[in-house]
């Protein structure tokens, strides 16, 4: 061998994982989150994904080799490895997207992710503001997007006609339909799922809006070059979330147990406690404990509270209701904050003023991350600190003589 030969570097082994991995490694072992990455992006569309409650699950569509392999696939007929480049919870994801978005992989104690500034945002337009959720940052940041020409549309959840909280993918171009669309459910919607829509009208630069388990997934498809399929996204916004929950919470819990309607519902948030807002103007807190039951079953694996692919992320996990906790991660997200903050689009202050979303920030980073599996690639919980041990109840007084 050559000094030339030995100074080389190794080459990159070539990409062969198919549909038949990513059905026995994510779709099968609780891994999947649902997010839709690898069924929006299939450029064979055999890929299904049915967006209904106890689903949320991609299948395959074709017979020919059974659910568990894709005849399109490497070695078999084929050699598409579009579906495992676009999973963001197939095997390295986290190492492949920090790599893209950042150049380097998180350190051990950064359980947040990587960032580059923290704030607390609110939008200064009074009605944004109102109609959007905490501080309104994300439809603030979507109108000024399309205003200064940086996307055409974005992919965000709507709700159905005939029901205000049955949430589902959709397609947004304008003001209105972007204020039309704002405010959290806490049900699950794969946002990415309207990417077709947004083709078929010809928008070619798009925002996401979604949870960490889907902005995860544009940087990962570029890291591991899935193609054409990853160029539209053009701006990724994280929502901060630890859990969603099943639609059935609606009539077994809200409805059920304290005649909360879901129809009669104006607002929802939770800040330590599910909070609803009713038409008749009165307000609810039902405690989180009792929610859990109505966890979707995508979620209880999943590591990433803060959404850290994001190039904003953002929730409203501090003190105040009228603000939101800003995580500003890429150049371009701080880019974009800081022309926001400079034409007074957005009012922003330090995030370190609020201890309270300082504190819950990394420490609901970490319960995610703990959720973790053992048995598969472990950069996920690198440097998760194990759970504090509950101290041993005194032992009772001893009887008197």
């Amino acid at each position: 061998m050559t000094a030339t030969d030995a100074d080389a570097p190794a080459k990159k082994e070539r990409w062969t994982a198919q549909w038949k991995e990513l059905y026995s490694e994510v779709i099968t072992t609780g891994l999947c989150t649902g997010c839709a990455g690898c069924v929006v992006t299939c450029p064979h569309d055999v890929i299904g994904y049915e967006h209904e409650e106890g689903k949320y699950i991609p299948f395959h569509l074709e017979e020919e080799l059974g659910l568990d392999n894709c005849v399109h696939g490497f070695g078999e007929g084929g050699g598409c490895t579009t579906c495992t480049r676009a999973c963001p919870r197939f095997r390295a994801w986290e190492p492949s997207a920090d790599m893209h978005l950042f150049g380097r992989q998180r350190e051990p104690d950064e359980m947040a992710g990587i960032w580059r500034q923290l704030y607390l945002t609110r939008a200064s337009d009074d009605m944004v503001h109102k109609m959007g959720q905490d501080g309104g940052l994300v439809s603030a940041m979507l109108i000024w997007l399309r205003e200064h020409d940086y996307i055409d549309g974005a992919l965000v959840s709507g709700v159905e006609d005939d029901d205000a909280w049955k949430a589902k993918p959709a397609v947004v171009t304008t003001k209105d339909e972007i204020l039309a669309t704002a405010g959290s459910r806490y049900t699950y919607c794969a946002n990415p799922m309207a990417l077709p829509e947004a083709k078929e009208r010809g928008l070619e630069r798009l925002a996401l809006v979604g949870m960490g388990c889907q902005t995860s997934s544009p940087p990962t498809m570029w890291d591991r070059k899935a193609g054409k399929v990853s160029k539209p996204f053009r701006f990724n916004i994280g929502l901060l979330c630890s859990k969603t929950f099943d639609d059935a919470i609606f009539p077994e819990l809200f409805e059920a147990k304290y005649g909360l309607k879901k129809q009669d519902m104006v607002k929802m948030n939770i800040k330590g406690a599910f909070q609803i807002w009713m038409k008749d103007g009165s307000y609810h807190e039902i405690n989180l404990k009792e929610c859990h039951a109505w966890t979707r079953k995508g979620c209880t694996h999943c590591p990433d509270f803060a959404a850290e692919h994001a190039d904003v992320s953002t929730g409203g996990i501090g003190e105040d209701n009228d603000w939101t906790l800003t995580i500003v991660r890429t150049e371009l997200g701080e880019a974009v904050i800081e022309r926001m903050i400079a034409d007074g689009s957005i009012i922003a202050k330090p995030a370190q003023s609020d201890e309270t979303a300082m504190r819950l920030l990394r420490l609901l980073s970490i319960v995610s991350r703990r959720r973790w599996p053992k048995d598969v690639d472990p950069n996920p919980a690198i440097g998760v600190p194990p759970p504090k041990k509950k101290k041993a109840a005194a032992p009772a007084p001893a009887p008197a003589d």
